[in-house]
């Protein structure tokens, strides 16, 4: 790759500096990279969303308990008990009036008259190091507190995991599929480059240049080309992240899109990918040219 980046100024003027494919692949190269910022910044973000969420359910859990009113209180403080005895549990409570209407509104409403229903009490754990036996804790709230039931979260943990890993597979295969479009659109001018100049290519080959010197013009200058298309769009592209909106301290997922710590390093690498992926598609599409121009 670098003998065919090599500075050989005679070469250069094989192509020509200016036309339809200059701008065709610093414009394809820029917004492939410009796109490619925001497929990787969502990517992360999703997976960042996810993987607090996931982390956030496994710290803690909660103990539903359904009774009736006058067995309530009692039941309450017989599951208080047997948390504050349960090792792997580090702390204990049972949420209040007013949390568990907190709950209730994002889905009711504020007006919800919870003072009128019969909402079973909640009871949140928080885990500690090492965890607790969620099967041994089941049986002894069974024995002891018949209206409680652990939940410790592994039914929304679990989508959440998948989650994760699927939005993580999905900004990878957009990468790929933005690398493979940016490679078809220079192959089509490069392509169209080499066919444009089919007859000085011609008047070379009877000088004695051979195919190899011909392609290593063609590659260079398409290779520098996308590289700096992609630098282009790859700092546009970072500006628009960087000028999102920070993630508040509810953890709102649109602002919450962008780069954290090393992940700003990440989209200066896409110049680069550029760069390779313009030279492997100019280099193949200019040996299979050359070969059909006689």
């Amino acid at each position: 790759m670098l003998s065919f980046l090599s500075s050989d100024a005679a070469a250069g003027r094989v192509v020509p500096p200016s036309g339809h494919t200059a701008w065709l692949t610093g414009f394809t190269a820029g917004a492939m990279a410009f796109l490619a910022v925001f497929a990787l910044a969502l990517s992360l973000a999703a997976g960042r969303l996810a993987d607090r969420w996931s982390d956030a359910l496994t710290l803690t859990a909660t103990v539903r308990i359904s009774a009736p009113a006058d067995q309530l209180d009692t039941q309450t403080r017989a599951v208080l008990e047997i948390l504050s005895t349960t090792p792997g549990v580090a702390r204990a409570r049972a949420l209040s009036d007013a949390e568990q209407r907190a709950l209730l509104e994002p889905w009711f409403g504020p007006d919800l008259p919870v003072d009128s229903l019969v909402l079973p009490r909640l009871i949140e754990l928080a885990e500690g190091t090492p965890g607790y036996d969620a099967q041994g804790l089941r049986l002894r709230l069974q024995a002891e507190a018949p209206g409680a039931v652990l939940d410790d979260h592994t039914r929304w943990r679990r989508p959440l995991a998948v989650a994760a890993d699927r939005l993580r597979l999905l900004g990878a295969v957009a990468m790929v599929l933005i690398a493979l479009a940016m490679a078809a659109m220079i192959t089509l001018a490069a392509n169209a480059a080499l066919a444009a100049n089919a007859q000085v290519i011609r008047v070379l080959r009877l000088v004695g240049a051979l195919d190899s010197y011909i392609a290593r013009a063609f590659v260079r200058r398409f290779t520098y080309r996308a590289a700096a298309g992609a630098a282009v769009g790859t700092a546009a592209g970072m500006l628009g992240i960087a000028l999102l909106p920070s993630a508040d301290a509810a953890g709102g997922f649109l602002t919450g899109l962008g780069f954290q710590g090393w992940g700003w390093l990440l989209p200066m690498l896409l110049p680069v990918v550029a760069a390779a992926v313009a030279w492997a598609a100019t280099r193949t599409a200019a040996f299979r040219k050359l070969r059909e121009i006689t």
